[in-house]
């Protein structure tokens, strides 16, 4: 019988040693290496088996000519969601295996299990180690997954809905052998344990050898597997970081507890774009799906308040409008404060010396607040401009007319650079009844500006935005 061997991993990078190591040579943290145990080989002989026999008819593979080998996308699976759709990069893609993460109740589960319910057509297989199957039965009622009854009493998206609440690999792999399903979820990785580490559920070694074998048999069987994780309290995914090194993709489940929005982001995705990202709404019957978030964000009367503006964002090809938030109040204390919620933090700092130094308004001494509303965070470059407004606004206690909405990026020199997707902007912004929008000069550069009825304002530099706003 061959020996388990030792070895040591690093939580935070997934760098692996022979050797305990106080400071890890690939990320540079101190004390993250911790102790697992590797199963041997006639363990990991079996543990493999038992993943690729759990399947359908297997996957050989082979040596193959790369012009041999056909470029065409394989056919993607839909699942019913426009947002996760989107995220996914046009659907889940066979034999992928994806990672969903997010904060405990941000709502992972109740979209993972939405999901699933509306889609009828799929045998599927729910696998959950946190929650008992009256748990689950009495959430799918809430969701509405028991409302469309057949003749027979039955919903359809019941009838292809498995359940099995199970935290051994093993088990779940001979209840996959017999049920056959066309995609499978597992709530949640952490935990589930396999017998070839002695280590409990939710450690190093177990999150890596159960990952490791579900995607042994995603890749042979090509059943999509969705793998729900944790989130820690530095926000990154709970476990070794070699689990997003394993996986295909990993979409993280972010928003505000108090707040009812919630966005969906791609971290890393092999079969799309990580640019991409969901917005839906948490209602008392489940997720609803924004598609159009703009008008869900600009929904308060912000007639006579200072401290307000408004910007044409982009998130990945989606453009919609933000309220940028802004407080500036004399100093209390002898340092002044500088805070953003939703913004970068080292940005508003740049942003403030360019208005200082470049436009000559002293807030050397001011407490300046800066708060995206929604809940929202948004890290387009075009976001400058109406921080920069809003800022100013608040400063001199002055609001800004409504109508009017911005975009541009603010250079170190005081230069509004041009911004990508300008017409996409403009557009969004004509739709919902802005009158006036400040735009880069440069971005006129080849742009026919008579198909909008919006007027535009270019400008060059943040002077000349600030002259036009309040003038």
């Amino acid at each position: 019988m061959a020996k388990d061997k030792t070895a040591y991993v690093c939580s935070n990078c997934g760098q692996e040693s022979p050797k305990w190591i106080g400071k890890c040579p690939a990320c540079g943290q101190w004390n993250t290496f911790k102790e697992i145990k590797i199963a041997g080989d006639t363990k990991q002989q079996a543990a493999t088996t038992a993943a690729a026999t759990a399947g359908h008819a297997l996957r050989q593979n082979k040596v193959q000519r790369l012009s041999d080998i056909s470029s065409k996308d394989d056919p993607r699976i839909d699942m019913h969601d426009a947002e996760l759709n989107r995220v996914l990069g046009g659907g889940l893609v066979p034999g992928s295996i994806v990672l969903l993460g997010g904060e405990p109740g941000i709502g992972k589960s109740t979209l993972s299990l939405q999901t699933m319910l509306n889609m009828p057509e799929k045998k599927i297989l729910y696998v959950s180690g946190e929650e008992s199957a009256h748990q689950l039965k009495m959430r799918a009622e809430r969701l509405g997954g028991e409302n469309d009854r057949s003749t027979s009493g039955r919903s359809a998206s019941a009838e292809n809905f498995l359940l099995l609440t199970e935290n051994s690999l093993e088990s779940i792999f001979d209840h996959i052998k017999e049920v056959q399903p066309e995609m499978i979820v597992i709530d949640s990785i952490q935990t589930i344990s396999t017998e070839d580490v002695e280590s409990s559920a939710g450690s190093i070694a177990q999150v890596r050898e159960c990952a490791s074998a579900l995607l042994r048999f995603a890749k042979t069987s090509g059943v999509p597997v969705i793998l729900i994780g944790h989130i820690t309290k530095e926000g990154t995914l709970a476990g070794p970081k070699i689990l997003e090194h394993i996986v295909d993709t990993v979409i993280q489940f972010e928003g505000d507890q108090h707040y009812m929005y919630r966005i969906l982001r791609s971290i890393k995705n092999r079969f799309g774009s990580t640019a991409e990202l969901g917005i839906y709404e948490m209602e008392q019957n489940g997720l609803r799906q924004v598609s159009n978030p703009s008008e869900l964000l600009l929904t308060q009367d912000r007639d006579g308040l200072s401290g307000i503006a408004i910007t044409s964002a982009i998130e990945g090809i989606r453009p919609f409008l933000v309220e940028t938030q802004a407080l500036v109040s004399t100093a209390a204390y002898g340092t002044p404060q500088r805070s953003a919620t939703g913004f970068d933090q080292r940005r508003l700092n740049m942003l403030l010396a360019v208005l200082e130094k470049r436009v000559g308004f002293k807030l050397a001494q001011k407490d300046v607040f800066v708060n995206i509303a929604g809940g929202l965070r948004v890290t387009d470059l075009a976001m400058d401009l109406s921080v920069i407004a809003a800022v100013l606004s608040s400063n001199v206690d002055t609001p800004i007319e409504s109508g009017w909405c911005m975009a541009g990026e603010v250079g170190l020199s005081g230069e509004v650079r041009p911004v990508n997707r300008i017409e996409q902007r403009i557009a969004e912004a004509q739709k919902l009844g802005f009158t006036d929008m400040i735009i880069p000069k440069y971005n006129l550069q080849g742009f026919d500006q008579n198909k909008y009825s919006i007027r535009l304002q270019p400008v060059r530099k943040v002077e000349e935005a600030l002259r036009a706003l309040f003038g």
